[in-house]
């Protein structure tokens, strides 16, 4: 029989830990206003380059060879000049909304957004809780993203940068 890695514990403590925090943190202190690391690879949406979602229409994996802090987390990217976009001018690549979801931001609530179900919105980068989450946002797109864009600053999916 094999034993539980040692590793696995200090994960399962992280992750009770981190819920714990959410709960009895109280609403002000819900959600961070950074972009917060993956916890898994340490790196800001999961590690992937956010300029490949303009780039390539679709998310990349990062390398460790091109890194850059910015918005609370370090950010990877697949190349040099993926980096060099991402270091003139941030707002443009990173997502909107610190990485919550979009449509349930504008239902007024902050979820996370995955990196993998995502939309260019308005020419930004808008990440889903799920994919009939994106589909409910984009076919109403204009009207959701502006009670988006109202209800982000009072669930505090606004990073400060």
């Amino acid at each position: 029989m094999k034993s539980w890695p040692e590793k696995k514990t200090w994960m399962c403590l992280s992750l009770v830990l981190t819920l714990h925090l959410c709960v009895f943190a109280g609403d002000s202190l819900a959600r961070p206003q950074v972009f917060v690391p993956d916890t898994i690879s340490g790196y800001a949406i999961g590690g992937h380059d956010p300029v490949s979602y303009f780039v390539d229409s679709r998310p990349r994996q990062g390398s460790r060879r091109y890194e850059f802090k910015w918005g609370g987390a370090e950010w990877i990217f697949v190349n040099e000049g993926n980096l060099a976009a991402f270091q003139r001018d941030p707002d443009a690549y990173a997502p909107l909304f610190a990485g919550c979801g979009g449509y349930a931001l504008s239902e007024g609530f902050a979820a996370a957004g995955n990196p993998f179900i995502y939309a260019i919105v308005e020419g930004k980068l808008v990440f889903f809780h799920s994919v009939v989450n994106r589909f409910l946002f984009l076919v109403n797109g204009t009207q959701l993203m502006k009670a988006a864009q109202e209800n982000a600053a009072t669930v505090g999916c606004i990073p400060e940068l």
